[in-house]
């Protein structure tokens, strides 16, 4: 194995595998084969991906493709295994909660949309290369996708920051990009 693929596998595991769990609905296992996928898909082509400026959008994009094409192919059937019963005091696995709930509802597109914008912070350009769109689609898609949180959560259309702004981001919180 090339040395520096190694170390680039070393440093980006974790993110990407974080990134997988966030477009899986939390699910481990399946976040751990698309990392693994994404990984074996930029090992076969390294002496193209090495070259590449942002390495990490290109990475984020192979898996959104691997997770995108899979899930089109899944959608019939989505099997869940029953939790554990937790302690009391025990935290809540994040995609446990009623946003979390929520965002699994979203279209796939709309789901990659808001996670790599408010999770992952990425400008709409960033977000545009990932998805291979243009970057009115990422504001289209982003728009959509908030329309319908909100109406899965019971916030009103109105409801926004200080300054009377209701904007998707200024009910979500601003970040830069």
């Amino acid at each position: 194995m090339d040395a520096d693929f190694a170390d680039f596998v070393a440093a980006k595991q974790n993110g990407l595998l974080r990134y997988g769990m966030l477009l899986t609905g939390g699910d481990p296992h399946t976040a751990a084969d698309l990392a693994q996928e994404t990984f074996l898909r930029l090992g076969r082509r390294w002496r193209h991906v090495r070259e590449v400026e942002h390495q990490d959008a290109y990475a984020r994009r192979t898996m959104t493709r691997l997770w995108w094409s899979r899930s089109k192919r899944d959608r019939r059937e989505v099997l869940r295994a029953e939790p554990h019963e937790r302690a009391g005091d025990e935290p809540r696995p994040a995609w446990e909660s009623e946003l979390w709930a929520a965002l699994q509802q979203l279209p796939p597109r709309q789901r990659a949309v808001l996670v790599l914008r408010y999770y992952e912070d990425c400008s709409e350009k960033e977000i545009a290369e990932v998805l291979a769109c243009r970057p009115g689609t990422v504001k289209s898609q982003a728009s959509r996708g908030m329309v319908t949180l909100r109406r899965l959560l019971g916030v009103s259309e109105g409801t926004g920051d200080s300054t009377g702004d209701s904007t998707d981001e200024g009910a979500v919180g601003r970040s830069g990009g």
